[in-house]
């Protein structure tokens, strides 16, 4: 991986991060599907995939709202 892949995914992981911290699940999650779009857009299926994890992760933890 390239240094300015990395650090794109990176700062996307500390956007997630920071709107966690606020309480903000939702926002977390659709930055996540940004980074996985990103990644899967790249071809890097590593990368796709721990996105992909960290949404399910997410997800379950707040499951919605009827």
């Amino acid at each position: 991986m390239d240094a300015a892949k990395g650090e794109r995914y990176a700062r996307l992981f500390r956007k997630v991060g920071t709107f966690i911290g606020k309480g903000n699940i939702a926002r977390a999650i659709e930055v996540l599907k940004q980074g996985q779009e990103l990644a899967q857009s790249q071809g890097d299926v590593a990368m796709a995939r721990r996105f992909g994890e960290e949404i399910e992760r997410l997800s379950a933890q707040n499951p919605p709202h009827d």
